[in-house]
């Protein structure tokens, strides 16, 4: 409802002292705030984008905001997922970002869509919204909010983040372009590390977050230019941001429904890869490398192919650093065989992926090895609780 009929929409006493600093802006006045009622914004997802963004939205005065999730809080969301609190760890987040947001704005609906998106449910889902704002981390799921989006011809307010950095724009509003025009074809399984992985700055969502949040109230409002046509890139060590422009593709393939998107990406055969690869692959427990410890054994090198940083955080004791990008430019590899002298060799890592990828080129090079399942997140939890879980 981007063009509601105003005079249906009546604000109370509260609100109009709760929005006066809107109010009294040109831009949005009496009739802004009404639009911003009547308007209705699903976000997919509750982490570091969401949680800005759906503290923004509430406090502005968006009458209606669903939200799509299946996650719970975890501590380790809390050092950037600011909607969620410590008394809601292992408990669901959108019961916790709800509870939120009708404590900033008690007025404000909320919808509750406690479910995986997926080429099922989406349409169904997005439907009744006006605006779509992604808040995900993940290819197949951006894919298929971008093309939920295009079918149901809503506007996609698009945000992503990466340790320091960030990127925001407007998809498919107004004739400009789409996900698949910066994205014509996903990036190949792994290729780009989740935040996970590869760590982010707590205070960055933050800022696109907001960026999307903004993005979202000039749609509404009918206010200034928006992001669309534009990818706004946000450097956060450098506090730079820069503009690319993008245009619509001509010549792109038609949108003409929903797919199986963990296909598209490549998810199912680079599991079925890394299954293959691990099938021959000798493996041990936390437990059997604890017991093989414990013997006082001298017959094998425990290798740890995670980065020096991680290692500074928590390590297995006797075990030596040899970070997995070392092994494959080709220099760990003299190194990890001076390091065995025909010892044997055991590899972990954070949770088991790397070091079973550091073993396979290891194994080209006539090392065999044995890769410890679940790496030293798995040694934290069930054998030495002292070592930092990260």
């Amino acid at each position: 409802m981007l063009n509601p009929n105003l005079e249906q929409i009546q604000l109370d006493r509260d609100e109009y002292e709760r929005y006066s600093r809107h109010l009294i802006l040109p831009e949005v006045g009496l009739d802004g705030q009404k639009r911003l009622k009547a308007a209705s914004v699903l976000c997919i997802g509750t982490g570091g984008l969401g949680s800005p963004l759906l503290l923004y939205l509430a406090a502005a005065g968006i009458g209606r905001i669903g939200i799509v999730d299946f996650d719970v809080v975890d501590h380790s969301n809390l050092q950037r997922q600011v909607i969620h609190g410590t008394s809601w760890v292992g408990k669901p987040k959108i019961e916790s970002a709800k509870a939120r947001i009708l404590e900033i704005n008690p007025a404000c609906q909320v919808d509750l869509h406690e479910v995986r998106l997926s080429s099922e449910n989406a349409l169904d889902i997005v439907a009744p919204y006006d605006i779509v704002v992604d808040g995900t981390d993940n290819f197949p799921t951006r894919y298929l909010v971008n093309d939920a989006c295009v079918l149901l011809n809503k506007p996609n307010v698009y945000g992503s983040i990466f340790r320091f950095e960030g990127q925001a724009t407007v998809f498919n509003y107004e004739g400009g372009p789409n996900y698949r025009d910066l994205y014509p074809e996903p990036p190949p399984p792994g290729l780009v590390p989740s935040c996970a992985e590869g760590g982010v700055l707590g205070i960055l969502p933050g800022i696109i977050g907001v960026i999307q949040a903004t993005e979202t109230v000039k749609i509404i409002l009918g206010q200034g230019k928006t992001l669309s046509g534009r990818l706004l890139l946000y450097n956060s060590l450098d506090m730079t941001f820069r503009e690319l422009k993008l245009r619509p593709n001509p010549v792109r393939p038609v949108i003409e429904k929903l797919i199986d998107y963990e296909e598209f990406c490549g998810i199912p055969q680079a599991q079925a890869a890394e299954a293959e690869e691990k099938a021959g692959m000798s493996e041990m427990s936390v437990m059997e490398l604890k017991q093989l410890l414990d013997s006082d054994a001298d017959d094998f090198v425990l290798l740890d192919v995670r980065n020096p940083h991680e290692y500074e955080i928590a390590k297995i004791p006797g075990s030596v650093l040899v970070p997995l990008p070392e092994i494959e430019n080709g220099d760990g590899v003299a190194k990890v065989k001076e390091l065995l002298n025909g010892h044997r060799l055991i590899a972990h890592c954070k949770m088991g992926g790397r070091s079973a990828k550091a073993l396979a080129i290891l194994k080209e090079s006539g090392i065999e090895g044995t890769n410890v399942a679940g790496g030293i997140t798995a040694w934290s939890r069930e054998v030495d609780p002292s070592v930092p879980e990260y």
